[in-house]
């Protein structure tokens, strides 16, 4: 990992830098469960940091003031760095600094005083219908284990059936769904609880799942299992609807969270009312839900364009 750094900013570093900087690359690998290409842009992006301070020594850690930190960040934005970048550099370098503080007691408070800059909220992206179908339809694939893709496919249809977060679904528990299994207790941010629909197609795929699971699935358990039969970890449905967006041709952004993004658009655009969206959604303010108002707003003017392409 190392080597994703300039060679000169390497040689430039004291030797014990480098040994906590690779300490931090395992660290992020082996026990945060990173993939090489995050820990590798996590790296890069520290040595921007680097590169400006090129610190003498380890003290150099500790001694870093809220003045010298403002100096890197008016640095960095002065070379037209923008601001999502710039936030993100900033997140990396407290994940160093925090990483230092438990691995070798390097206690640096100014860091804590720095604030990211502010990044407006970016619209989220809706998939069309068909794309999501077919997503979810190709969630079952030849395999051994049948099982397996059944539970997939029950989760993204309810990503996009109930609007729920990635989770909020893999937190359910058998016996979450009501006994009349028209609504999903849900345990949403804050512990919060609240009741959403659930449609006929979502209980077919939750019990068509149930059925081949191999694992005994006891009342007040996790309703989605993995392997072993412990709780079903997010990763699992990321990188499975990573995979079937590349062989289907669909764009980055058909994500887990997509799906409940779609959930929302697709409704305010057949006429939802805001509120109503607002709890399904669990948002706890209104203005978090408004930004579903400008993809609808975006997908409207996109259609006129189409229709009226010389206006």
């Amino acid at each position: 990992m190392m080597a994703v750094m300039n060679k000169k900013i390497i040689s430039d570093m004291p030797f014990e830098v480098q040994k906590w900087i690779e300490a931090w690359c395992h660290y992020l690998q082996h026990e945060r469960q990173y993939s090489p290409h995050t820990v590798a842009a996590y790296v890069r992006d520290l040595s921007f940091f680097m590169a400006f301070f090129k610190p003498a020594d380890t003290d150099f850690f500790s001694q870093t003031s809220v003045t010298d930190f403002r100096r890197y960040i008016s640095h960095r934005a002065a070379q037209n760095l923008k601001k999502t970048s710039l936030a993100r550099e900033l997140s990396v370098v407290r994940n160093f600094f925090k990483f230092l503080n438990r691995r070798y007691h390097v206690d640096n408070t100014a860091i804590a005083v720095i604030s990211s800059p502010k990044t407006e909220k970016s619209i989220p992206k809706a998939l069309d219908v068909p794309d999501i179908f077919e997503l979810i339809e190709n969630s079952i694939q030849p395999s051994k284990e049948i099982w397996q893709d059944l539970r997939d496919k029950a989760v993204m249809l309810l990503l996009y059936g109930s609007g729920l977060r990635i989770s909020e679904a893999l937190s359910l528990n058998v016996g979450d769904i009501t006994p009349d299994q028209t609504s999903l207790m849900i345990k949403g941010k804050g512990k919060k609880t609240r009741l959403v629909p659930i449609l006929p197609a979502e209980i077919k795929a939750v019990e068509a799942y149930i059925k081949h699971c191999p694992h005994t699935l006891q009342a007040g358990q996790p309703l989605f299992v993995g392997t072993r039969g412990e709780r079903l970890l997010a990763r699992i449905i990321q990188r499975k609807m990573k995979k079937i967006r590349e062989e289907i041709g669909l764009a980055d952004t058909a994500t887990p969270h997509a799906l409940r993004h779609s959930f929302a658009t697709h409704l305010l655009n057949e006429g939802c009312q805001l509120r109503a969206i607002q709890e399904l959604l669990g948002h706890e303010s209104l203005s978090t839900t408004e930004r579903y108002t400008k993809v609808s707003l975006a997908t409207l003017e996109k259609e006129y364009q189409k229709a009226y392409p010389k206006s």
